[in-house]
Order: structure tokens, then C-alpha cells, then sequence
């Protein structure tokens, strides 16, 4: 069931008003909850359903185990937990690349593999459920938080529709408290939720479906046939592809948390506005990087010892983080070329630190101006290995670049108005609208709902026909 569609409007409008009439009593509220919650992801595969059920089952007692265990807590339950969430992981999403990286292996050492061949179904969702489910593990265990109250508390935050398929990553530090604060419908801040909302549609349904249909699908479909400024088209139409295709679905799933009472922190700050790699990854996919910082980096030593041993947890981290999002080489390339400039970027700053450079004569306007181009490029360079569909077609692209700089086929007047839009929603991230939402608040009830049909319309009217899924849901 996909947001920018009338069948998710239909299952809101329901969802919100039996959410408002039932939250008085709680417990009723909470079942409501829940079955909708697991209605929504069947809803994409009915088979799924017991495996979301089964990792709510199984981390809440562990949770629990790990709680009861006494202080200092035992460590074997949150062991347990961790191998039991990456070991579904590791199964359904790398056990076909596992299996044949081995048989490319053997076939080169000329030796026999008899690893069985599966056709396994990636379950939706799979990844952000997985994290989440760690998060809630480790962070009772170094007591962090207590456990949910009982069962289904936990399955309530476990399986929230809005973040279930694709985030923001949410903790359950953040989330469950808020069950017990929700009051009254008169609280929510309507203004927010619709200016996130219809900017959220406005990403997805005009600007990235428009950028895949025109630019980054054709050029990433069949590398040889583009050149030069083409190719460059192609990867800036998928860098703004993908930053309003993900940002709109966060956006949105905030906007309908909110509309239900529950504020989630944000995953997205106009990330190519960053002068740094480590200021775009403070601005980009929030909810995934700090999850990496917080449960993965910082337990392999962060910063805290040598130099050497610094940039070592940084390329490891991301060189998961990139296995995270796919099961691919290319992936493990992305990962690998983020973690490497980022240490990159602390061995400079080291060496500028260490001999006393002076500081630059450049003005600061214009420094902060050729960092954000650097950074801007080096991420569309990553790009090619994200999209692209192997090493091959990646490696073929970059070297197209440097070749037939001639008439571009792919570029029109509307292609250039659809990157400098895309890019310009950026400014829509954070608390830059605030003055927008609060100015939306301030109107009566009728013009509300008639400046949001308006703002809808539009946006139907100039998005193409037909609705593709948000790219994050094959993660």
C-alpha cells in the first residue's frame, strides 16, 4: 500500500478516525493499533506477516531475559538477540550473494560448491525492522530504557505502520513514552503534519518519479548509449531522484505519526547543502547513521584510541553500512568509498592541526561554496555504484563521462526546471517551513482542508500517471 495513493488515503481516513474514538480506552486502542498496523504489511504479503510476529515475539522475551538477569546483565541474552535478528537478516537478504560469490569462487579455484541454490523472497522491510528490533535489544540491556510494559506494547512499536517499510529508524526511548501522552486530537500540530505531508507527495509524485521516468532510469538502463553530459544528467537526476524519493516517504510517515500523535525526530536536513562528508552524513538517512554510530562504530573502539584505529571503525562501519543497503559488491563499494573519504577527511584535518597551517585567505562564503561542490560530486561518484547494476555498468558510466561531449540528448528546459526544484526542496527540511506551518495553523478549518484539495490537486496534475514505489523499499 503505497502513501501517494487512494486506497492508503481511504485506510488513513479510517485509521484516524477509529484512532481518535478508541484512544480513551486504551486497551481497545492498543489492539486497534496493532491489527491495522499488521493489516497494513500483509496487506503487501500476507506470508510475511508471521515473520514480523516472530521477531516481535522472540526480541521481547530476550528483552525481558536480558532485563531479569540481574546487574551487571548478562550478556548471553542480548547475544542471543543479536544473532537471532542478524541471522534472519543474513538469510533472507545475503544468503543468494553468499551463495553465489561462493560458487564464483570455487568455479575460479576450480573446485566443486554444493551450497543449494534458494529462490528466497526479500521481505519487505526487512532491514529497518531488523535495526529497530537490535536497538530495542541493546539499549535494555545497557539499561537505556526499561522493556515495553508487556507484549503488546512492544508489538505496537515494533509494528507501526508509518515507519514499518522503509523508517525513519525509530527508537523505542522515543516512541513508547509517547503512548501514555497522547490526549487529544486539539494538540496535534495540523499545520506541520500537512506542510510534511504535501511537501512529501510533491517529492515523490512530481519531482522523483519524473527524474526516474526522464533521466536516471534510461541512462542507468543502458549505460553505452549515453556520453558525457548525458551521463552527468543521469547521475544528478538520480542523487535528486533518490534524495526526494526517500526524504518524501520520511516525510510523509512523520506527517502521519504526527497526525496520530506521535512526533518522530526528523531523517532528513538538506543533505547536499553539506561542506563535509561527515556534515552529509549528519544530514542524510539521520536515523540509519546515528543507528551506525550508536551501535556499531562506538562499540568497535570510535574514537576514543589511536588515530589509525579511528579510521579503521569508520571504514568498517561504513563498508557495513553499505553490505546494509543491498546484497552486492557494488554496495560493499559505496560503503567502502564513504568510509574511506571520511577517514580521508580526519587524516587532513590531523595533518593541518599537526603542522599549524594557516588559515585560508579564501572568504568563508566561498570556501563553504567549492566544499558543498566537492561533496556534492563525490556523493554522485558513489552514485554510479549504488544505481548502476554491477561494477561493469558503473565503471562503463564513469568512463562515458569523459567521452562525447557533444549535442545531449536527454536535456529540455523542463529536465533543467525539474533538478534546480528538486534541489530547492531541500530547503523544505528541518524547521526551515516553520513559518509556513504555523501560518497554516492560523487558518479556520474550512480553508485548511480547501488550501490542502488545492495544494493536492496540483500536485496530481503535474506528477505522471501512475505512482512507482519508494526506492528504499527494496532495502
Amino acid at each position: 500500500m503505497l502513501f501517494p495513493t487512494l486506497g492508503f488515503a481511504i485506510f488513513f481516513l479510517l485509521v484516524f478516525c477509529g484512532h481518535w474514538l478508541l484512544l480513551p480506552r486504551l486497551g481497545l486502542w492498543k489492539f486497534f493499533i496493532l491489527g491495522i498496523s499488521w493489516f497494513f504489511y500483509a496487506y503487501w504479503d500476507w506470508r510475511f506477516l508471521g515473520l514480523l510476529v516472530l521477531y516481535t515475539v522472540v526480541n521481547h522475551r530476550l528483552a525481558l531475559a536480558s532485563f531479569r538477569s540481574g546487574t551487571p546483565p548478562q550478556k548471553r541474552w542480548v547475544v542471543l538477540a543479536i544473532i537471532f535478528n542478524l541471522g534472519l537478516l543474513g538469510f533472507f537478504k545475503y544468503y543468494g550473494f553468499f551463495t553465489m560469490s561462493m560458487y564464483a569462487l570455487c568455479a575460479k579455484l576450480g573446485l566443486p560448491c554444493s551450497l543449494p541454490l534458494l529462490d528466497i523472497v526479500l521481505p519487505i522491510g526487512i532491514s529497518f525492522f531488523t535495526f529497530q528490533a537490535m536497538s530495542y535489544t541493546i539499549d535494555v540491556h545497557r539499561r537505556v530504557i526499561e522493556p515495553a510494559h508487556n507484549l503488546i506494547d512492544f508489538a505496537i512499536y515494533k509494528a507501526f505502520f508509518p515507519q514499518l517499510v522503509a523508517g525513519p529508524i525509530i527508537r523505542a526511548h522515543h516512541y513508547l513514552p509517547q503512548f501514555y501522552r497522547i490526549t487529544s486530537v486539539n494538540h496535534v500540530d495540523i499545520g506541520r503534519a500537512a506542510v510534511l505531508i504535501l511537501g512529501g507527495l510533491f517529492k515523490k509524485i512530481v519531482i522523483a518519479n519524473f527524474l526516474a521516468e526522464r533521466l536516471a532510469d534510461p541512462v542507468f538502463a543502458n549505460p553505452a548509449a549515453f556520453h558525457g553530459p548525458d551521463v552527468l544528467l543521469g547521475v544528478y537526476g538520480y542523487a535528486l531522484q533518490i534524495y526526494c524519493d526517500f526524504s518524501a516517504y520520511s516525510d510523509i510517515a512523520i506527517g502521519v505519526a504526527l497526525l496520530l500523535g506521535f512526533d518522530f525526530p526528523e531523517n532528513f536536513n538538506a543533505p547536499y547543502f553539506a561542506t563535509s562528508l561527515q556534515d552529509f552524513w549528519r544530514r542524510w538517512h539521520i536515523s540509519l547513521s546515528t543507528w551506525l554510530r550508536d551501535y556499531l562504530y562506538i562499540p568497535l573502539g570510535g574514537s576514543r584510541f589511536s588515530a589509525a584505529r579511528t579510521y579503521a571503525n569508520l571504514f568498517i562501519t561504513f563498508l557495513l553500512g553499505g553490505l546494509w543497503h543491498g546484497a552486492s559488491w557494488a554496495f560493499v563499494a559505496w560503503g567502502a568509498l564513504h568510509g574511506g573519504y571520511l577517514a580521508l577527511e580526519r587524516i587532513v584535518i590531523a595533518i593541518g592541526k599537526h603542522f599549524n597551517l594557516p588559515k585560508s585567505p579564501i572568504p568563508g562564503v566561498v570556501t563553504r561554496f567549492f566544499q558543498r561542490v566537492l561533496i556534492i560530486h563525490f556523493v554522485c561518484l558513489t552514485w554510479f555504484f549504488f544505481r548502476a547494476q554491477g561494477f561493469d555498468d558503473a565503471a562503463l558510466l564513469i568512463q562515458n563521462i569523459f567521452s562525447g561531449w557533444g549535442a545531449c540528448q536527454l536535456f529540455t528546459p523542463v529536465i533543467a526546471l525539474a533538478l534546480v526544484v528538486g534541489f530547492c526542496t531541500q530547503f523544505m527540511d528541518g524547521v526551515r517551513m516553520t513559518p509556513v506551518w504555523n501560518a497554516y495553523n492560523r487558518l479556520p478549518v474550512v480553508w485548511q482542508g480547501l488550501a490542502a484539495a488545492v495544494v493536492l490537486t496540483i500536485i496530481l496534475a503535474l506528477g505522471p500517471e501512475g505512482v512507482a514505489p519508494f526506492i528504499y523499499f527494496q532495502f
